[in-house]
């Protein structure tokens, strides 16, 4: 499955979240490593919810860039 993840510059590096997947965040120094720790915060984010027997869910979100 393929997950929206936001990425966003912060004043000490980069911070990242996935709408679809609640309280699944990561932070990083560099943006490949703030992707490369958000990879891992989603497997092991799934893997809890698989093994407490709850609903992994289905990605939904999307993102659009308008330009004005």
């Amino acid at each position: 499955m393929k997950y929206l993840v936001i990425i966003e510059k912060t004043n000490t590096g980069y911070s990242a979240y996935s709408p679809d997947l609640t309280g699944c965040v990561s932070t990083g120094a560099t943006r490949e490593e703030v992707e490369r720790s958000m990879r891992e915060a989603i497997e092991f984010h799934l893997e809890g919810l698989r093994k407490e027997g709850y609903e992994v869910p289905e990605p939904s979100s999307m993102c659009a860039y308008v330009e004005a």
